[in-house]
């Protein structure tokens, strides 16, 4: 199982969250700058580890975590931003505005930004036991 999960400065997660909220008030969030980010998914990992061993198959599971940045230009998050989870579901109209909103933030930070990304992976070896199949 694999997750990668960003983390804005807190400038611009401060900025996106206003812009979030506006647009989408009744979807609880990205950007809430009182919990990090990779927090929200810890229960995901539990359930994946979990998962893993109740399979039987496997040695116990590891989690790794890779920490890294990517530099964005304005043009280049925006583009990003309508592929995310649920934003599909938005008319064109809300997500002009989540852009307009979004592309004015990445301009008072002065037009680019470093996203801090975390990558987890939870994984296992088999345990070398004989499986059937079929």
């Amino acid at each position: 199982m694999l997750w990668n999960v960003f983390q804005p400065p807190p400038d611009l997660a401060e900025a996106f969250g206003a812009v979030y909220r506006r647009v989408m008030p009744d979807v609880p969030m990205l950007f809430d700058r009182a919990t990090p980010v990779l927090a929200g998914y810890s229960a995901m990992f539990t359930t994946a580890a979990d998962g893993i061993r109740a399979a039987g198959e496997f040695g116990d599971p590891e989690q790794w975590r890779f920490d890294w940045e990517r530099l964005y230009t304005r043009e280049e998050w925006l583009a990003q931003v309508p592929t995310f989870g649920g934003h599909s579901l938005l008319s064109p109209a809300a997500v002009d505005e989540l852009l307009t909103g979004i592309g004015a933030a990445v301009d008072a930070a002065g037009g680019s930004f470093t996203m801090g990304y975390a990558t987890v992976v939870v994984t296992a070896t088999t345990d070398g036991k004989e499986t059937r199949q079929g």
